[in-house]
């Protein structure tokens, strides 16, 4: 029997959180600030915008918007911060997030997930390129639809 109550059972939560947010959020949130800064400051973030506007476009985003599914790719909490990166910096506003919101948690953190999950798991290596294909285009479907929508 369990003799914790309400209040140390909500306790105990808090501390996990805590937990998980201090070490596995924010430092990919400081990771996905500091690329956008590096892109920005080099160059290469207007680069980016050139060579992706037409493709983005499709979607009603600008070029720039691809570092946000790039990033998500590696971490679903690094995409969120690159997309508010671009949102200071008024590359981004609040309907083209929304446009890619639900495509970064469709496809978020796959890499990250290939070793946690899929290696664990013992999938078969065949399979991994279906799942991330599967991932990656229901996300290219979110934008179509939510592109229709907002």
């Amino acid at each position: 029997m369990n003799d914790k109550t309400l209040l140390d059972l909500f306790v105990d939560g808090a501390r996990k959180g805590w937990t998980v947010g201090i070490n596995s959020i924010l430092p990919n949130l400081v990771m996905a600030f500091a690329l956008m800064q590096i892109l920005t400051i080099t160059g290469a973030m207007k680069l980016i915008g050139l060579i992706f506007g037409p493709m983005m476009g499709v979607f009603g985003l600008p070029g720039e918007a691809v570092t946000v599914l790039l990033t998500s790719w590696l971490s679903m909490a690094g995409g969120v911060g690159v997309a508010a990166s671009l949102h200071s910096q008024s590359l981004l506003d609040s309907t083209q997030i929304s446009i890619l919101m639900p495509a970064i948690y469709l496809m978020g953190a796959q890499v990250q997930y290939m070793g946690r999950l899929l290696g664990v798991s013992a999938t078969p290596k065949r399979w991994w390129p279906l799942l991330f294909a599967n991932s990656i285009i229901t996300a290219v479907i979110s934008m179509v639809i939510m592109r229709a929508f907002v």
